[in-house]
């Protein structure tokens, strides 16, 4: 899912959407009547943010503007450091353990979660945002939410969603229009296109997007899940069997090398004309698109959802951005404020469409961005953050949840099975053993 897109690759995409704010002036997005929570900034108060590094340029580009802009209305002085995905999580440890370090850190998914003790509570701000904007979105409530309550501890920004990512040519040559949505034919696509020497792949290796995005669709889409609804280890069972020995059978199918692969390797694979299938955020296609000597594959690319298999909507869960404030700060109402500033229309949107459809909204009203109708293969990311499906799916997100997830539970249980070092039972006992570590035992 990361894939860099540099300065010469949105060159085409015009002033408006470089500079905070310039874009809300043409922006449509519909706001209800609201009112702001009171947050008397102190004293003094100057703020230290962490949040991780962009990989579509003008994100940072748009979102230190946007800080800039907060510190000319209000005098705070803001300092934001990007810092590498890997990190931001080890990162967001020591400061959450040591009670010290940065004000507030944007991490990913479930981060406030494991420190909700430490954390400062954001429901005004989040109920404020929700009402002026047509309310959060599914995941942003699963996220923000403490488990079991209505207090948030975070404040979701986006998720970065990743559906299949395929060549329209390389489908119509094995008479397929489009990827099917069961798995029976699913399976005799794939097959397909390994006979026609145009194969699929997915990553089966440690990252952090692609191959917990592929182990989650496949267990998710048999009726599986990691976590039970008490709390407990739900991975060893039938719809998982079932899920892995199904994996033995598309695997075969895969490109070579898919069990050691990152982030970013699927995507020079498919920028090589070595892969054909994949799944993948919307930096790839931009990627292409602005590259002349890959725009020819862009024409040829086209998105769909992952396929549903047994589950009644498409099983993904967006990679999600998720702001926490620290109560060692000593400026958490300007913390608040800032968060509350960079939620708003004027800040927001010019960051949303500085972001091509990379980061999808959590609030309902942004799906009226510009950005969803600027090219008809971005529109399928809008609805990212619509999803019923979350890591620990289907337990409660706790702080196992986040460390199962680092862990790569079920990743590595899918690895063990594609590469024949496991039976698909043996696979899902071990991965219980290890899921047991995080969470109650039945």
């Amino acid at each position: 899912m990361a894939y860099l897109i540099k300065r010469r690759d949105i060159a085409g995409i015009g002033a408006a959407t470089m500079l905070a704010g310039t874009a809300a002036a043409q922006s449509n997005i519909p706001t209800q009547p609201a009112t702001a929570p009171r947050l008397p900034i102190e004293n003094g108060a100057t703020l230290r943010m962490l949040r991780p590094v962009r990989f579509v340029q003008p994100d940072e580009e748009v979102f230190r503007a946007n800080c800039a802009r907060f510190t000319q209305q209000t005098g705070v002085q803001v300092r934001v450091d990007f810092v590498g995905w890997e990190d931001i999580n080890q990162q967001t440890a020591v400061t959450g353990n040591t009670g010290a370090g940065p004000d507030l850190i944007i991490g990913f998914g479930d981060a406030p979660h494991v420190y909700a003790d430490k954390l400062v509570e954001l429901t005004d701000v989040a109920e404020y945002i929700g009402t002026k904007y047509g309310g959060w979105k599914t995941l942003a409530q699963r996220y923000g939410k403490r488990h079991g309550t209505n207090n948030w501890i975070g404040l979701p920004f986006g998720a970065s969603g990743g559906p299949l990512v395929w060549r329209k040519s390389a489908l119509t040559e094995v008479g397929f229009e489009k990827p099917p949505e069961d798995h029976a034919n699913y399976l005799r696509l794939c097959q397909a296109l390994k006979r026609a020497n145009k194969p699929a792949g997915f990553a089966l290796g440690n990252a952090v997007g692609d191959g917990n995005g592929f182990a989650n669709w496949l267990i998710w889409s048999f009726g599986g899940h990691l976590v039970n609804e008490d709390g407990t280890p739900g991975i060893n069972s039938r719809e998982t069997i079932a899920a892995l020995n199904y994996l033995k059978e598309l695997y075969a199918t895969f490109i070579p090398g898919t069990i050691a692969w990152n982030d970013i390797s699927n995507n020079r694979a498919y920028s090589s004309n070595e892969l054909f299938l994949t799944a993948n955020g919307v930096s790839l296609y931009f990627s292409l698109k602005n590259d002349p000597a890959t725009a020819p594959i862009a024409a040829d690319t086209e998105h769909t959802l992952l396929p549903k298999g047994l589950a009644s909507t498409s099983p993904m869960a967006g990679l999600t951005l998720n702001a926490m404030v620290f109560k060692h700060s000593r400026y958490p109402n300007a913390a608040k404020a800032l968060l509350q500033f960079l939620l708003e229309t004027e800040q927001y949107d010019p960051w949303l469409q500085a972001n091509l459809g990379y980061w999808a909204q959590p609030l309902n009203a942004y799906g009226q961005s510009a950005v969803w109708s600027s090219d008809p293969k971005v529109s399928i990311f809008r609805d990212t953050m619509d999803t019923g499906f979350w890591n620990g799916y289907r337990g409660p997100i706790t702080e196992g949840t986040a460390a199962a997830n680092a862990d790569y539970v079920m990743v590595q249980m899918c690895a063990s099975v594609a590469s024949g070092q496991a039976t698909p039972e043996a696979a899902a006992r071990e991965a219980e053993r290890r899921a047991a570590r995080f969470f109650r035992r039945r």
